[in-house]
């Protein structure tokens, strides 16, 4: 491990309608739940309260989101026509039912929580965290692929500069453990590597499932594991990023782009 780097918050990014593409922002805010607040806040689901993501519905890879400044409204795009819509995610609920309807072709609707978000893993519903480097080193084990779709297929939370690849696999320790550090004024538990699904398999554009991408990654994952890592906690090497806490705020507190990330002696 090399105790020369300089670990730094580098980029946030949030998702505030899950499954639909991201927003990159200098400043996120940590809910006193310990969510990152407008990240998964909103989830189309279907008639049977089924998600609808990219596990169960290639149609999502192909619809376009961009949002305005605040966050509060969406402009919804899809196919290759330049026609699009935008709504205020608050007060067009039932408009924006209505267009995803006609998208998707069946029923469904939007459900927002505005305390936790729809987190994919709810003992850990923090951030994740990921490395700048890690990312730029899976796009290299995948020549025909850019950072910027890789970061996209993982989809990761924080992202950290400053490091060499998979530093942020010293971030958890065993089972049941945590590891605790610091971005800035908050004070954070990390707590396993994230397992992966079937989503960054495929282009996060189109949906086409990209040939032996996991088998490519299991293989190059176990290759340049970190020596220093502690590896009962892979049970398949089809893991990266780190899945987080954040416990006991008192109040909602920020984090930016630039803040220091230290670990905190356990």
């Amino acid at each position: 491990m090399n105790i020369n780097q300089k670990p730094c918050l580098s980029k946030i990014i949030v998702y505030p309608i899950k499954s639909l593409d991201g927003v990159s922002i200098s400043l996120g805010t940590l809910l006193k739940s310990g969510a990152l607040k407008q990240d998964r806040q909103w989830a189309i689901f279907d008639k049977n309260q089924s998600l609808i993501n990219g596990k169960r519905n290639n149609k999502i890879y192909q619809l376009r989101a961009t949002y305005d400044d605040s966050l509060s409204q969406v402009t919804l795009k899809y196919g290759d026509n330049n026609v699009s819509q935008t709504f205020d995610l608050t007060e067009q609920k039932k408009q924006i039912e209505s267009f995803l309807n006609d998208y998707f072709g069946c029923f469904v609707y939007l459900k927002e929580n505005r305390k936790t978000g729809f987190p994919d893993d709810t003992d850990a519903s923090g951030p994740t965290i990921i490395s700048q480097a890690t990312l730029s080193t899976i796009a290299q084990w995948f020549p025909h692929l850019t950072v910027e779709e890789i970061r996209r297929r993982f989809r990761a939370n924080l992202e950290i500069n400053g490091v060499s690849a998979f530093w942020e696999d010293q971030l958890f320790a065993n089972k049941n453990q945590w590891i605790n550090f610091r971005i800035g004024d908050v004070n954070f538990q990390g707590i396993n590597p994230c397992q992966r699904c079937i989503v960054p398999t495929k282009n996060s554009y189109t949906g086409e499932k990209t040939e032996n991408f996991q088998q490519q990654f299991i293989t190059k994952r176990k290759e340049t594991l970190p020596p220093w890592v502690n590896r009962s906690q892979f049970n398949h090497f089809y893991r990266v990023s780190v899945n987080t806490k954040v416990t006991n705020l008192q109040q909602e507190t920020h984090v930016k782009v630039g803040d220091e990330v230290k670990i905190i002696d356990n």
